[in-house]
């Protein structure tokens, strides 16, 4: 019998971009039930030790996997069978797509389509308008904010907005013309006057979607992402979404891990005083490596690309200043509570007067007993608009931000004519959260607004350039490094995983991606198209498979 150790695969002729302080970087890599066995200096093994599989990648760059911190997975495959209507430029555009998807559908069913951008249409989708493309059919429209949608009459009058009996949810807006009468643009909350008519989706389609997702994320290099938002509220699905996930796990569907954050109005009143939760003091952390429940999501704006975001001053090119997700003391108590049930939070906050409102919250949630543990690591999603006095309480309050730099591309000049020349420097900031001390994870908001390829979202960070080719923040760049670091080590911090994933280290999750350039040595206007050869999750391939000559399972052994 032999006394020779048998590892589960050998990745060699690398160029390994570790992340790890200790070792920087390998030139191959050893794997072994999942995990990372060690990082070595040269291809081969030591004396003893062999590999079931050696795949050798001619000399590729390998780093640790991809994470996004904030995303809609099954909103996002659900998308993938809706109209696409980003990069239209004209409604008579619109209303054409509208009716060539029409026209495939029986009499009665739903036509949906996503992306629409009312700045680049030179106005939002008219009820009339849609009631003619969609032949009399129920035609729901969501702007590629996700904050606004464009409905027919048939919906508004579905939902009962046309008789007078529909219940606008609080922070929701119907919006009206001069005499009165429903457009069919359904602002923030009020969009589940649309979306509800079609919820709760299936268990099974819900699972379909989070399939197509996931198998776009692999071709990404995604190995993590973080569900923002499941189960109630305008943005869930179904009240079962978790069993969704379930089921696309036990499938074999779910390629990548995933924390989910669930709605803050299915948390509550936990009895004896302790604050909000769900059922059986359920808390973040429930779960394993692979699917687990992540922080609460709550909502105290809307968006700067629908002129929603809730801002101290009027928007620039508008005559309002936006708008909270609720009165400010009900955003508060409900953060508050959350935080007394054992909860951490996650704050959508985007202007810098909801962005005021989130931090005086997590202050005053700073003041009651914490019933976990470990420190609680609040987050503020998008942070938007920061200034440095905001700044200087996120970090004292050890809030950490989840801002998305691709944006700065996809609709950079539409935020920067929102809030003008004076704020612009302030959007989603970068550079300042890191020189104060504070973590800065990298996220998409896919299928919102941006283009979710992590590789570009690496891009915006370090060139800060808008789709017209004006820099935003000069100031606020990072280097590749530090934008890698963000879509791999500060992901994995956010999530209490910085022993488990992030870096390629002994004894760490083999998560890793196979790049065709080293992105910190190619030119920055390449980084985005570099193309991601092979992605692993716990030493299996979730893309790329024949190209490391694994098996098509991706099962090394």
């Amino acid at each position: 019998m032999s006394d020779e150790l048998e590892i589960d695969l050998l990745l060699r002729d690398a160029d390994v971009l570790t992340l790890d302080d200790a070792r920087p970087r390998g030139r191959a890599l050893a794997v072994h039930q999942g995990r990372i066995l060690a990082v070595l200096e040269d291809d081969e093994l030591p004396a003893g030790v062999r590999a079931r599989r050696v795949a050798g990648v001619g000399g590729a760059t390998v780093v640790p996997g991809f994470d996004d911190a904030h995303q809609h997975t099954a909103w996002f495959g659900q998308s993938l069978a809706e109209i696409p209507l980003g990069g239209l430029r004209d409604l008579d555009a619109v209303y054409d797509a509208v009716a060539v998807r029409a026209a495939e559908l029986p009499p009665d069913a739903f036509v949906v389509g996503s992306g629409y951008d009312d700045v680049a249409l030179g106005g939002s989708p008219d009820r009339h308008a849609l009631d003619r493309a969609g032949g009399g059919r129920p035609v729901w429209l969501k702007h590629r904010s996700a904050h606004v949608c464009a409905v027919s009459t048939v919906v508004l009058a579905r939902a009962g907005v046309l008789d007078g009996q529909a219940v606008v949810p609080a922070g929701g807006v119907i919006v009206r013309d001069d005499a009165g009468d429903p457009t069919g643009v359904l602002l923030e909350a009020a969009q589940a006057l649309a979306g509800d008519l079609l919820r709760p989706y299936g268990v099974t389609d819900l699972a379909d979607a989070i399939a197509r997702a996931t198998a776009v994320f692999a071709r990404e290099g995604l190995t993590h992402v973080t569900e923002a938002g499941i189960a109630g509220g305008w943005i869930g699905r179904s009240p079962r979404e978790l069993a969704a996930y379930q089921l696309a796990r036990e499938r074999g569907d779910l390629t990548v891990r995933v924390d989910l954050m669930p709605e803050i109005s299915v948390l509550h009143d936990a009895p004896g005083g302790a604050g909000r939760g769900l059922d059986l003091g359920l808390r973040p952390g429930l779960g394993d490596d692979e699917l687990r429940i992540g922080p609460a999501k709550i909502f105290f704006d809307g968006a700067l690309s629908s002129r929603t975001a809730a801002m101290r001053e009027p928007y620039a090119d508008r005559d309002h200043a936006g708008y909270l997700g609720a009165e400010p003391e009900v955003l508060h108590d409900a953060l508050v509570e959350a935080v007394a049930g054992g909860w951490t939070v996650a704050a959508h906050a985007i202007g810098d007067r909801a962005v005021d409102a989130a931090v005086d919250a997590f202050s005053a949630a700073a003041d009651r007993p914490w019933p976990g543990v470990r420190p609680p690591r609040h987050r503020l999603e998008h942070a938007g608009v920061v200034d440095d006095a905001a700044l200087s309480r996120l970090a004292a309050l050890g809030v950490t931000p989840i801002p998305q730099a691709r944006f700065l591309y996809e609709i950079g000049d539409s935020m920067a004519a929102a809030v003008g020349d004076e704020r612009a420097g302030l959007l989603y900031r970068h550079a300042s959260f890191l020189r104060a001390g504070v973590r800065v994870p990298a996220s998409s908001d896919r299928p919102c607004v941006a283009d979710g390829h992590p590789l570009r979202g690496m891009a915006s960070m370090v060139q800060r350039r808008t789709a017209a080719g004006r820099v935003l923040g000069a100031d606020e760049a990072v280097d590749v490094e530090a934008a890698l670091r963000a879509y791999t080590v500060d992901a994995a911090w956010i999530a209490g995983d910085e022993d488990v994933r992030g870096r390629l280290a002994p004894g760490l999750a083999a998560d890793l991606v196979v790049l065709g350039d080293d992105l910190t040595r190619v030119d920055t206007d390449r980084i985005g198209d570099i193309e991601v050869v092979a992605t692993l999750r716990g030493g299996r391939a979730t893309h790329g498979a024949d190209a490391l000559g694994l098996p098509p399972d991706g099962d090394p052994s």
